[in-house]
């Protein structure tokens, strides 16, 4: 599973002109599930969202987490991260894992988020989305799971 977090002063995600999803400063987080993921993976994924240290402290060092501060959490399902592009011009997704997994496992994410976490939104798995963001930094992270 790969989560790229990007610390944002504000995100919010469209679907067909609509807000689906929004969140003012904390964590965009695009997700990918690769088809050996499990809900294992999901739950290390969140623990480290929540706990991960990218938002500054007194003295601006980065020592506070998503938790700390209360910030947002907003999940936007993108299987292009799980694409391998070693090779040729276009990328393969047959790393990616098939819908109806990447589905299962996304929502499951994001229900242990909205349990876990006061302020947590998401995008529409499977949708065209429009990801609108204030990238905070910038600060962006690949996790790898």
């Amino acid at each position: 599973m790969r989560g790229l977090l990007q610390r944002v002063r504000g995100a919010r995600v469209e679907v067909a002109g609509e807000v689906v999803g929004a969140i003012d400063q904390g964590l965009l987080v695009l997700v990918a599930v690769e088809p050996e993921d499990s809900r294992e993976q999901a739950d290390k994924l969140l623990h480290k969202l929540l706990n991960y240290r990218v938002f500054s402290d007194e003295q601006g060092k980065m020592n506070l987490s998503l938790k700390d501060i209360g910030g947002g959490l907003l999940l936007v399902s993108q299987f292009t991260l799980a694409a391998d592009t070693r090779n040729g011009l276009r990328p393969s997704f047959s790393t990616a894992a098939p819908p109806a997994l990447g589905a299962e496992l996304f929502d499951y994410l994001l229900q242990q988020a909205q349990g876990q976490h006061a302020d947590v939104a998401s995008g529409q798995f499977g949708a065209d989305m429009q990801v609108h963001l204030v990238n905070d930094g910038p600060v962006t992270f690949i996790l790898q799971i």
